[in-house]
C-alpha cells in the first residue's frame, strides 16, 4: 500500500489501513496494575518527538519517514501539543466562517457541479501547513509475541503513518482515536515512527467549530500490547424490567486474536462487594453472556450515580491470566412518555447543563486529566447536572469521570460544516454538506459509528448528538437511522433540522433549539407539541452577561415538556502570553493574533476566564441552578 496525497481533495477517502472502531475499555496484564491506572499492556509515546514543519505540501520533506532519513537537524516538539502553540503557523480564531474566506475560494467537492471533485484543493494548496513528526522506540519487554497497535487519540486534521519505512495508513476524523496494526514491520530493537500530518483537508468542512484552528498530535499516543486471547470489544447492555426494580445484564463480546482453549470469565459485582455474576465460557471470535435476574437493583441518576464493577478475566488452556478488563456501568433508562416529557427512571429529567469545549489557556485542547478533575469539581459544586461535549468527542477519562459523578451526557458526533450555509448570517444552503450529497455521505456515517462504537458503555450518556450546526439533509437523516438501529436504549437529539421542516420526522427525538426567546418556547410548548422542548445552547455568556435567567427557569415549573438546556458555555478560548511592551501575564483572545477573518472576542464567552477562574455569571448559575438539584 502507498500513500496518496489527493486523499486530502477527496471526502469519500477518510479511513486507509484504520482498524475499526471498537469500545473504549481498557485492559490488564495484573490486577494490581488497575488500581494503580498503569497497565504492562499499554506503552506511552508522548514525550519529545522530532519535528519538521512546511508552510504547504510543496515544501514538505518528501521522504522524511524512510528508515534511513536524516532527521539530525529537526527541531523537536511535545506529543500532544498543538503545532500552532510551539511556535510554528498562525494562530487563527473563527466562529462560522471558514479560515480561508477572503483568501482563497474554495466549495466542497461534488456540491456545485458534476466536475467539481475538489482535486487539488488541498493537496497543492499553498495555505496547508504540513506537521512531519519522527520518534524511535523500542518495545517494552511485556510486549514480546503480542500483537501491537498504535493508537493515536486525537490528531487534527489529516495524518499518514509509518512505521519503519513501511505506510500503515491514513486517518482525519480530528477527535476520536484512530488505531493502527504495528505487528507485521515490527523489528527487534529501535523502530522508527513518522507522522505527517496536514492541517487542511475535506475534514475542514466538516470541522467548521468555533474554535482556535489548531493541527498536529494533540491528544495521547499509546502502544498496545495484545495477548493471545484479546478482547477488541465489549459491549454492555444493561436492561430494567418495566418496574425498575430488577434487571439483566447483556455482554457481547468481540475476541481477536483467539488462542485455542482459551476462556472468559466474568464477574459482576455491586459497590459493596456482593458477586451476582460469577460464570466462565470458552472464548469464541464472537460470543454473549447474559446474567440471570438481578433483583432489587439500584438506578443511576445525578443524585445517586451508582455503578456495578464487571470484571473481565481471560486465560489461555493452561489457566494463566493474559488480561483483565474492569468496567463500571449502571443500570437507567431514558425516555420519552406520551405526555412529550423526557424521563429518567420514570422521573421527570431536568437539564442544567452546559457546553463544554475541551481548553487550557496554555495548552489549548491538549487538556490533562488534572483539567477534567477541575472541571468536574466546578460542575458538581455549582449544580450543574450535564454537559454536552460541543462540538466533538471528548477525551476518553471525560466519560469516566461523568459516570462516576452523575453528570449527564449529549456525546456529539465531530461535526459542524456551519460555513457551508450560514453565509454572513444569512441562511443560505446552496453548496451545504454533508447536505444530501451522496459523495459525503459515508464519511459522516463514519464519524457516527465511531462515535457510537467508541462511547456505547458508558451509563452517562442519555443523548446521541448528531453534530452541531450542519444544517439538514439526507445524510443526516441517514446518522439519525443509524443511532436508532443501533441504540434504541438512548434519545437522538440535532438542532438544525429547525432550519429544514422537511426533515423534522426523521431528525431528532427532541425539540432542539438555540437562543430562543422564552415567549418562543412557551408558543410551542402551547400548541400540542410534537416533542419534548431542549435549549442545546442558551444563555450565551460573553462579557457581563447572563441575565435574565429566571425568565427561562420558571417554564420548567410551567410545562413539563421544557427539559432545560445548555448554558454557551462553560469556558472561555484564551491563550496565556506575556505581553511583550508590559512584561505581564495576560489571556488574549481571537483577532489578538493578527489572525484574519477572526471573530475576535467571541471565543471568550465561558461562565469560567481560560485559566479557570469564575466569572460573576457563575454565581448566578449556582443560584438558579441548585433550585432544580434536588
Amino acid at each position: 500500500m502507498e500513500s496518496d496525497i489527493r486523499w486530502l481533495d477527496d471526502p469519500q477517502t477518510f479511513r486507509v489501513g484504520q482498524l475499526p472502531a471498537h469500545s473504549d475499555h481498557r485492559f490488564y496484564q495484573h490486577y494490581h496494575e488497575i488500581d494503580a491506572h498503569d497497565s504492562s499492556l499499554s506503552q506511552s509515546l508522548n514525550g519529545q518527538w522530532r519535528f519538521h514543519y512546511a508552510p504547504n505540501p510543496q515544501a514538505r520533506l518528501k521522504d522524511f519517514w524512510a528508515a534511513d532519513f536524516d532527521t539530525s537537524d529537526f527541531d523537536t516538539i511535545d506529543v500532544p501539543g498543538h503545532i500552532e502553540l510551539a511556535g510554528y503557523a498562525k494562530l487563527h480564531y473563527i466562529n462560522t466562517m471558514y479560515p480561508w474566506e477572503g483568501h482563497h475560494f474554495r466549495r466542497p467537492a461534488h456540491t456545485v457541479g458534476q466536475d467539481t471533485s475538489g482535486a487539488g484543493m488541498f493537496s497543492t494548496a499553498e495555505d496547508n501547513p504540513v506537521g512531519q513528526y519522527v520518534t524511535d522506540f523500542t518495545l517494552a519487554p511485556e510486549f514480546a509475541n503480542k500483537a501491537v497497535t498504535i493508537q493515536f487519540a486525537g490528531v487534527e486534521q489529516a495524518m499518514y503513518l509509518w512505521l519503519n519505512g513501511h505506510f500503515l495508513g491514513y486517518a482525519e476524523d480530528s477527535f476520536t482515536p484512530s488505531e493502527f496494526d504495528l505487528t507485521p514491520y515490527l523489528q527487534a530493537g529501535s523502530n522508527r515512527l513518522a507522522v505527517e500530518v496536514f492541517k487542511r483537508s475535506t475534514a475542514a468542512y466538516l470541522e467548521d467549530q468555533d474554535f482556535f484552528r489548531f493541527f498536529g498530535i494533540f491528544r495521547d499516543v499509546t502502544l498496545l500490547a495484545k495477548p493471545a486471547a484479546h478482547i477488541e470489544d465489549l459491549h454492555i447492555q444493561p436492561t430494567l424490567a418495566d418496574d425498575l426494580q430488577s434487571g439483566v445484564v447483556r455482554l457481547d463480546l468481540q475476541f481477536s486474536p483467539v488462542t485455542p482453549d482459551a476462556t472468559v470469565r466474568a464477574i459482576i459485582r455491586d459497590d459493596e462487594g456482593q458477586t451476582l455474576l460469577d460464570t466462565t465460557q470458552p472464548v469464541a471470535a464472537s460470543q454473549t453472556i447474559t446474567s440471570d435476574t438481578l433483583v432489587h437493583v439500584h438506578l443511576w441518576d445525578h443524585r445517586h450515580p451508582y455503578l456495578y464493577q464487571l470484571y473481565l478475566e481471560v486465560r489461555d488452556g493452561q489457566g494463566q491470566l493474559l488480561e483483565i478488563v474492569p468496567y463500571q456501568f449502571g443500570f437507567r433508562k431514558i425516555e420519552i412518555d406520551a405526555e412529550r416529557v423526557i424521563r429518567l427512571n420514570d422521573q421527570r429529567l431536568i437539564i442544567n447543563g452546559v457546553n463544554r469545549h475541551e481548553w487550557d489557556d496554555e495548552r489549548g485542547r491538549a487538556i490533562t486529566e488534572a483539567d477534567m478533575f477541575h472541571d468536574m469539581h466546578t460542575m458538581k459544586t455549582n449544580h450543574i447536572n450535564a454537559v454536552r461535549t460541543c462540538h466533538y468527542p471528548d477525551q476518553i477519562p471525560w466519560y469516566y469521570l461523568c459516570d462516576e459523578n452523575g453528570i449527564y451526557m449529549m456525546a456529539e458526533t465531530n461535526l459542524e460544516s456551519h460555513g457551508t450555509w450560514q453565509k454572513m448570517g444569512a441562511v443560505e444552503p446552496s453548496y451545504n454538506v454533508p447536505g444530501s450529497v451522496p459523495e459525503w455521505r459515508d464519511v459522516v456515517l463514519d464519524r457516527a459509528k465511531t462515535n457510537y462504537e467508541v462511547f456505547k458503555n458508558h451509563t452517562a450518556i442519555l443523548f446521541w448528538s448528531l453534530g452541531n450546526e450542519s444544517y439538514a439533509g439526507d445524510n443526516i437523516a441517514a446518522m439519525n437511522h443509524y443511532f436508532k438501529t443501533v441504540d434504541p436504549t438512548r434519545l437522538v437529539h440535532y438542532e438544525g433540522v429547525v432550519h429544514d421542516r422537511a426533515y423534522e420526522e426523521r431528525i431528532s427525538d427532541v425539540e432542539s433549539r438555540m437562543y430562543a426567546h422564552p415567549d418562543d418556547i412557551v408558543k410551542y410548548l402551547s400548541n400540542h407539541p410534537k416533542k419534548p422542548f431542549l435549549l442545546c445552547e442558551y444563555m450565551h455568556d460573553m462579557g457581563n452577561s447572563l441575565g435574565g435567567m429566571q425568565a427561562y427557569m420558571d417554564l420548567i415549573d410551567r410545562f413539563p415538556q421544557y427539559a432545560g438546556g445548555f448554558i454557551w458555555d462553560f469556558i472561555d478560548q484564551a491563550i496565556a502570553i506575556t505581553d511583550p511592551v508590559t512584561g505581564q501575564h495576560v489571556l488574549r483572545y481571537g483577532g489578538d493574533f493578527d489572525d484574519r477573518p477572526a471573530d475576535y472576542e467571541f471565543s471568550g464567552d465561558g461562565l469560567l476566564f481560560a485559566d479557570r477562574t469564575p466569572k460573576p455569571a457563575l454565581q448566578e448559575v449556582r443560584c438558579y441552578y441548585g433550585r432544580y438539584d434536588k
